[in-house]
C-alpha cells in the first residue's frame, strides 16, 4: 500500500506504477505562433508526454470584444503540433467545457487580479481562471506552462493553483519576439502594415523605463515618460503601463532590485490593443 503526502504523489499511485509519467500541459487559444510552439518545447523539457488544448475561452470576452472574430486555423494549428512533437491534442466543444445548466465560477480576489488587465477588463481573469480549472482538473497534469508575455496571468494562475490545492507545478516560459521586439502574439495578425511598423514601440518604451528606473530615475517618472513615447510612436489610448513588484504586482514605493520588478503596458494601436511586459 502507498503512503503519500503530496498530491503528486497521489496522483502517480492512482495512475499506478505502470503510468507513472511525469505529463504537461500547454493550454492555448489556438492561431498559433511560434511563442505558442516554444511553450511546447519548455513543457517537453519537464514532462514525458505533453497535452496541448485549444479552446476559445468565451467566459473570459466581455461584449464587444473580438470572440467572433478570433482565428480559427485549426488544420494548421494541428500541424503545427504535430511538428513540434506534441503528443496529444485536446479540442473541446463548448458544451465539454460549460455543460448544460453550469454555474461555477473560479475568482482569485484582490489587486493580484483586480489591477491593471483587471481593471480594463474586469470579467477576464475569472474566465481565465475558471477555464484554466477546468483544464487542469481534466488533465491532471505534472506541469502546466504559460508564457511570460501574459505576466500578470501567469501570476493569477499561480496564485489560484496553489490556493485550491490543484498539484500542478506552474511554469512560465520566456516572451518570444520578432527581431523588432514586438512580443509575439495571435492578435498582432490585426495589425495593418503601417501599424505594424508602429506596435515595436511597445517594446522599445518599456525598455526605455527599465533602464532609467536602473539609473537612479523615480519609477513613476519612468513610466510616465515611457507613455509619452507610446503616444508620440502613434499608439492611441494607454490602458496603463506600470512598473510593480514581480512576486504579487503590488506598486512599490521605491525601485526594487534588479530582477524583483515588472514593467506592463497594455496600449491600442487602432484598433488592437497590444500587451507586454519586461523584468526590470
Amino acid at each position: 500500500m502507498d503512503i503519500v503526502a503530496s498530491i503528486k504523489d497521489l496522483r502517480r499511485s492512482l495512475r499506478g506504477q505502470s503510468l507513472n509519467l511525469r505529463t504537461g500541459l500547454v493550454p492555448t487559444m489556438g492561431a498559433l505562433h511560434e511563442g505558442h510552439l516554444s511553450l511546447i518545447a519548455a513543457a517537453k523539457q519537464q514532462a514525458s508526454r505533453v497535452a496541448a488544448t485549444i479552446f476559445i475561452n468565451p467566459t473570459q470576452f466581455a461584449p464587444g470584444e473580438d470572440l467572433d472574430s478570433y482565428p480559427r486555423p485549426l488544420e494548421a494549428d494541428l500541424e503545427a503540433l504535430e511538428q513540434a512533437g506534441c503528443d496529444v491534442v485536446f479540442v473541446p466543444e463548448n458544451t465539454t467545457m460549460y455543460p448544460a445548466g453550469e454555474v461555477t465560477r473560479v475568482r482569485v480576489p484582490g489587486p493580484l487580479s483586480e489591477t491593471l488587465e483587471g481593471e480594463h477588463r474586469p470579467q477576464f481573469f475569472e474566465g481565465v481562471t475558471t477555464v484554466v480549472t477546468k483544464l487542469l482538473a481534466s488533465a491532471q497534469a505534472d506541469v502546466a506552462v504559460f508564457g511570460e508575455k501574459d505576466f500578470q496571468q501567469l501570476q493569477v494562475i499561480r496564485r489560484m493553483t496553489a490556493d485550491l490545492l490543484l498539484g500542478t507545478e506552474i511554469v512560465g516560459a520566456p516572451t518570444i519576439r520578432s527581431a523588432d521586439g514586438l512580443a509575439l502574439s495571435s492578435r498582432n495578425a490585426y495589425l495593418s502594415p503601417e501599424e505594424r511598423v508602429k506596435a515595436p514601440a511597445l517594446h522599445a518604451a518599456l525598455e526605455q523605463a527599465r533602464n532609467a528606473i536602473a539609473q537612479g530615475e523615480i519609477p513613476t517618472v519612468a513610466t510616465d515618460q515611457a507613455v509619452d513615447a507610446i503616444r508620440q510612436a502613434g499608439f492611441g489610448r494607454v490602458d496603463y503601463l506600470a512598473y510593480r513588484a514581480a512576486s504579487d504586482l503590488s506598486a512599490p514605493t521605491a525601485a526594487l532590485p534588479a530582477g524583483q520588478g515588472r514593467i506592463l503596458a497594455a496600449a491600442w494601436l487602432g484598433q488592437t490593443r497590444l500587451i507586454d511586459n519586461i523584468s526590470a
